[in-house]
């Protein structure tokens, strides 16, 4: 009842603010005026018959002819009174059958339908919401970032201009408000001094209006921004925004560094302070072969091995798990003890070590990001480009396509110890996985994915690491909102802090049973303003620690789920 007035208030409005109201009415008088002649000429015409009816009666056959049901129990017998019905039934269908249901769609289901559209599509936000991110534009980035902003319980907002653009994005239930980009009062309605932080993935020339729009209402709120090209980094930044990233230009740098090198030797992924994430091949080490316990890695270097890669699938490895040919050990330690590990596999660069040059499929702005990278690593490549005007005088660009055996032959696929795929389109670079796997079934092949739903086809389509252009940007901004808690290692796994919970205070970390429970690994404890890392599984944890863990986003989740006060503390809740 509550909700149907509302509705019925918000109609009457709409109503009184139309400018038809007029024609409204005199429709309806004009109606009544023919009712109630109709039924004066019904009583004349059958006194003239001899018959004498009701003036209830006059109004029933009134109603019944104009309306077409004509029951028949009511007739004339006189021609007169036949042609009169005949005008009377003629008149109902122009006025009841054909010019009413359009008033009615005018002023009553329409204005109805709209006040059921701007509920679900308002043009603002209640005026209780603090704390949240605002999303300037949709797409599949878009989706990854509310995906993560769901699961560490951060209201958001998307901001549409289009009315039905937005009822299509709130029917795929996500929350969403309708208002123009470039106005400033628009961000005032989405209480944009409130906001943690605004989100502008828009294209560089819109993106610099909208920033332009946000400070003239609000000068303290981030604004996040991305630059197309090189020359769009000052102008975002002259108008206004906080940060701006080439996120294009930050995914070729995090798939050239999954190359894992001509020397073998541990490769770093990612850094959480003091702490190193990093990534080592077992082949030709003393580890091939080896149980992860007969490797005493922990004992003699420090170092912790946290998972495993094998053929493209992230693994727990138990203290029984044997490493191959094809492991890649994913380990967490200090520069110091990372050092110890590469001096203790005795790697040593030598003529007999060397390969062919890493191969970059596609020579867009990331494989350019990709081959800049690896220049910067010293490392020697080749980029097979389609588009001969790109790349045109680099030495280091074969132009052709890269599903041409013989172009990929001349690039040197037979030689080269990596494959770095970085087309936009998901649908060839699967195919290019599948086909440079037949033709090297060893290689290392990593694959740029657009979206997140071709990941796991990426990998069965034979790629070792698959990098997300929208979990890239995604985790770039949780970070800025909680700096220090979230570091995408690679797509679907991540290391990450949280305050210590209730349920885990004065606990052994061996006794806690974590990784067993959430699949999560401890790897870190922040404790007094220091990081213990690889802390022994029997240290107690504290009260005021902070745990850093490892694990794929499926563990995180269920770490989330049992441990909820993290959770809260982690949002800034409590």
């Amino acid at each position: 009842m509550k909700f149907l007035s509302s509705q019925l208030v918000v109609l009457a409005r709409g109503i009184n603010r139309n400018s038809n109201t007029r024609l409204l009415a005199g429709f309806v008088a004009v109606l009544l005026f023919f009712i109630i002649s109709y039924s004066i000429i019904f009583h004349a015409l059958m006194a003239f018959e001899g018959k004498d009816y009701s003036w209830i009666t006059g109004l029933y056959w009134a109603l019944t002819v104009m309306s077409t049901l004509g029951f028949g129990d009511i007739t004339f017998a006189s021609d007169i009174g036949k042609i009169f019905s005949m005008v009377v039934l003629l008149s109902g269908i122009i006025f009841l059958l054909v010019m009413l249901p359009f008033t009615f769609i005018q002023f009553f289901y329409a204005p109805w339908l709209d006040a059921q559209n701007k509920a679900r599509a308002p043009r603002m936000v209640s005026e209780s919401l603090s704390g949240h991110v605002i999303l300037t534009h949709f797409d599949a980035v878009a989706v990854s970032i509310v995906e993560k902003l769901k699961q560490y319980e951060i209201a958001y907002v998307i901001l549409v201009s289009d009315l039905s653009r937005a009822l299509e994005i709130h029917d795929m239930g996500y929350k969403v408000v309708v208002g123009e980009l470039d106005d400033p009062q628009t961000y005032l309605r989405l209480r944009v001094h409130h906001a943690s932080l605004v989100a502008v993935l828009n294209d560089s020339v819109a993106a610099t209006n909208i920033v332009f729009s946000i400070r003239e209402v609000c000068d303290q709120v981030l604004v996040v921004a991305n630059a197309d090209v090189d020359d769009s980094l000052d102008i975002l930044n002259m108008a206004g925004s906080t940060h701006v990233f080439q996120f294009t230009k930050m995914l070729g740098q995090a798939l050239a560094r999954r190359v894992l090198g001509l020397e073998m030797k541990a490769n770093v992924i990612g850094r959480f302070e003091d702490l190193l994430i990093a990534e080592a091949p077992c082949m030709r080490t003393p580890l091939q072969g080896q149980t992860l316990a007969q490797s005493r890695l922990r004992e003699r270097c420090g170092v912790t091995v946290v998972g495993m890669w094998q053929q493209g699938q992230f693994l727990y490895p138990g203290p029984d798990t044997r490493m191959g040919e094809s492991t890649v050990l994913v380990l967490a330690g200090t520069e110091e003890q990372l050092g110890e590990y590469d001096r203790l596999m005795g790697y040593k660069t030598g003529p007999e070590e060397a390969q062919g040059p890493v191969l970059v499929l596609g020579g867009g702005r990331v494989g350019k990001s990709v081959a800049k990278t690896l220049e910067n690593r010293g490392m020697e490549y080749v980029v097979v480009e389609k588009r001969p005007s790109i790349g045109a005088e680099d030495s280091h660009f074969i132009h052709g396509s890269a599903d041409d055996l013989d172009i990929l032959i001349s690039a040197g696929i037979r030689e080269t110890p990596s494959i770095i795929i970085t087309t936009h389109d998901d649908d060839l670079n699967i195919y290019l996985t599948i086909y440079c796997r037949q033709l090297r079934p060893d290689v290392q092949i990593i694959s740029r994915a657009s979206l997140d739903r071709n990941i796991n086809t990426l990998h069965r389509a034979g790629a070792n690491l698959v990098m997300s252009f929208s979990s890239l940007c995604a985790s770039t901004l949780l970070n800025l909102l909680q700096p220090g808690k979230l570091l995408m290692l690679s797509e679907g796994l991540n290391m990450f802090r949280v305050p210590l919970g209730r349920k885990l205070e004065n606990t052994a970390i061996i006794d806690a049973h974590i990784r067993e429970d959430t699949g999560c690994s401890v790897v870190a404890v922040q404790r007094d303003g220091k990081m213990i890392a690889n802390p022994a599984p029997s240290l107690v944890l504290q009260k005021a620690d902070e745990i850093i863990l490892i694990g794929s986003v499926k563990a995180e989740k269920a770490f989330l789920k049992k441990y909820p006060a993290d959770a809260r503390k982690n949002n800034g809740k409590e």
